[in-house]
C-alpha cells in the first residue's frame, strides 16, 4: 500500500504544480504590457517548481482596484484578467483643464481627472525642525477631526510628539484616524500604532502582510504622506514620521526632505484621497469633504494620485507631458532616479532642443544598489546634454519637479519603477510663478554646494564597477 500511495502523492504534486505554474504563465501571458516582463514570470512561473508560482503571487500580481470593491474580498489569491490598465468605467470625460491654460495644464486634466483649483496658499517646510512643529500646531487646533497618512510612523523623539498630540486630540473629541503602510511600520522600532491605539486614536494599516486570509501584496505599497485637519489645512510632501528627519547637529543617519503646508479649495482633493484610501483599508466610509474653502492665495493646484490601481500611469505621462512641454528649463531633484525608456528620451530630446535640463541626486544613498543602478544610465543623459550632480550629506529625500516659470510638483513620488508602478503616491501639481521662483532658489543653491558627474566619470568606471552597477540596473524594475 506504501509504494502505490507514496507514487498518487508523487503524481497529484507534479499536477498542482504543473497548474499552478501554467496558471501563473497564463496570468502573466494575458496581464504584463512589457515582453520582458512578461516573459520573465513565465519562464519562473514554469520553471520554479511550486516557488515560482509562489514568488508570482507575491511579487508579479501588481493590479488591484481600490474603488468599487476591495482586494481579496471574492477570492483568497485574486487573479483577474484583465490589462494592467485604467478599467473603463475612469475614462469618462476629462476634468477641465482649469485656470492655467497651458499644454502642461491641459494635458494633466485630461490624465488625473481632476480639476485645477485657483486661490490656494502653500509653505515650504524643510526637514522636521519645521514641518513637524507646523504639523503639531495643527493638530492641536483641530475641532472635528485629523487625517493622517504616512508610509513609515516612528514612536522616538519628534515622532513620539505627534502621538502625543495626535492622543490629546483624541481625548478632547476630535475624530483621529491614522493610515499606516502595513510594510513601512516594520521600518523602525518600537512601531507607532501600539501608542496610538492605546491612546484611543483609530488606527488602520494599508495591506498588512499576513498568511491568512492571505495578504502577500509585499510590492505594493502606500507610500503617501498625507495630513489634513478640518479640511482647512493639509501636508503633503515626502516626510516620514521619524526622529532622523530632524537633523540637529548632523550625528547619525539624518535625512533632509521637503513637506508642504496648504490652505485653500486643493485641500478638499487630498481630503478625497485619504477617504479612499481609508474606506479600501477599514471598508468604513468618512464624511464627505466639505465644498473647498475661499481662496486663501494665488497659486492654482491639482492633486495627482498613482497607484497600481485605477491610477495607474498616470503620473508617468503626466511627467512626459511636462518634460515634453518644457521651453527653457527642467530641474529634477529625486532621492532615486531610474526613469523608464520613454521619460529618458524626452529628457534627452529636451536637452538637444536646448532646454536646460538639471538633475540633483543623493551623493550617497540610503540604498547602494539604487545608487549603483543609477549610474549604469547616466551615460545615456550626459552624452545628450544632460547636466548631473551628486549633492553632499545629508541624505536628500526630497522629490521635486520645476518647469519653465510657473509649474512645479512636489510629493511623495520618485522617479523609479517602484513610485512610478507599484506604490501609491501623491503629488500637488503647482502653477504659481512665485512658488516655482522660491522653490527654484532652494533647487539652485543645493544644485550649486554639489559636485558635477561627468561622462569620463561615468565612462571611467573600472570593469568590476561596471558589471556591479550593470547587475543592479537589470533588476531595476524590482528594487
Amino acid at each position: 500500500m506504501g509504494a502505490p500511495l507514496t507514487a498518487t502523492l508523487a503524481w497529484l504534486t507534479l499536477a498542482l504544480q504543473l497548474a499552478l505554474g501554467l496558471l501563473c504563465a497564463w496570468h502573466a501571458l494575458l496581464t504584463k504590457r512589457e515582453p520582458r516582463a512578461a516573459l520573465a514570470w513565465i519562464g519562473i512561473s514554469l520553471l520554479l517548481p511550486l516557488g515560482g508560482p509562489l514568488l508570482y503571487f507575491v511579487f508579479g500580481v501588481n493590479r488591484i482596484r481600490t474603488r468599487g470593491r476591495r482586494l481579496g474580498r471574492r477570492f483568497p489569491l485574486p487573479l483577474e484578467f484583465d490589462y494592467e490598465q485604467p478599467d473603463d468605467a475612469d475614462l469618462a470625460e476629462p476634468a477641465s483643464a482649469g485656470p492655467p491654460d497651458s499644454p502642461i495644464g491641459r494635458a494633466s486634466a485630461r490624465i488625473s481627472r481632476r480639476p485645477c483649483l485657483p486661490g490656494n496658499a502653500l509653505e515650504r517646510l524643510h526637514n522636521g525642525e519645521q514641518a513637524y512643529p507646523a504639523m503639531i500646531e495643527a493638530i492641536r487646533s483641530a475641532e472635528r477631526y485629523v487625517y493622517l497618512s504616512t508610509y513609515i510612523f516612528g514612536a522616538r523623539g519628534a515622532a513620539r510628539e505627534i502621538i502625543d498630540a495626535l492622543c490629546a486630540a483624541r481625548r478632547r473629541g476630535v475624530a483621529v484616524c491614522v493610515l499606516i503602510d502595513g510594510l513601512g511600520q516594520w521600518y523602525t522600532l518600537p512601531r507607532a500604532a501600539p501608542a496610538l491605539r492605546r491612546g484611543g486614536v483609530q488606527v488602520a494599516l494599508f495591506l498588512p502582510l499576513r498568511l491568512w486570509p492571505p495578504s502577500l501584496h509585499v510590492n505594493l505599497r502606500n507610500h503617501r504622506k498625507i495630513l489634513v485637519v478640518d479640511g482647512e489645512v493639509a501636508f503633503t510632501g515626502g516626510m516620514n514620521i521619524a526622529d532622523y528627519h530632524v537633523l540637529g547637529d548632523g550625528r547619525g543617519y539624518r535625512v533632509a526632505d521637503l513637506q508642504l503646508r496648504l490652505t485653500g479649495p486643493v485641500v478638499s482633493q487630498i481630503e478625497s484621497v485619504f477617504a479612499e484610501d481609508w474606506h479600501f483599508a477599514t471598508g468604513q466610509a468618512l464624511p464627505e469633504p466639505k465644498p473647498p474653502s475661499p481662496g486663501a492665495g494665488s497659486a492654482a493646484c491639482r492633486v495627482i494620485t498613482d497607484g497600481p490601481n485605477e491610477d495607474l500611469d498616470r503620473l508617468a505621462l503626466i511627467l512626459l507631458a511636462a518634460v515634453s512641454a518644457a521651453q527653457r528649463r527642467i530641474c529634477i531633484m529625486t532621492p532615486y532616479f531610474l526613469p523608464g525608456r520613454e521619460l529618458i528620451g524626452a529628457l534627452q530630446a529636451a536637452a538637444l532642443r536646448g532646454v536646460a535640463v538639471s538633475v540633483l541626486l543623493p551623493g550617497k544613498n540610503n540604498l547602494p544598489y539604487m545608487h549603483w543602478a543609477t549610474r549604469n544610465l547616466l551615460w545615456e543623459l550626459l552624452q545628450h546634454g544632460v547636466e548631473v550632480r551628486y549633492q553632499p550629506p545629508p541624505f536628500v529625500h526630497t522629490k521635486c519637479l520645476l518647469v519653465d516659470d510657473d509649474y512645479a510638483q512636489v510629493g511623495s513620488a520618485n522617479l523609479d519603477p517602484r513610485s512610478l508602478r507599484l506604490n501609491f503616491e501623491l503629488n500637488v501639481e503647482v502653477f504659481d510663478a512665485d512658488f516655482n521662483a522660491a522653490l527654484a532658489a532652494h533647487f539652485t543653491a543645493a544644485w550649486n554646494a554639489s559636485r558635477p558627474v561627468t561622462l569620463a566619470e561615468i565612462s571611467g568606471r573600472r570593469l568590476a564597477e561596471r558589471t556591479r552597477d550593470a547587475l543592479c540596473w537589470l533588476f531595476s524594475p524590482y528594487l
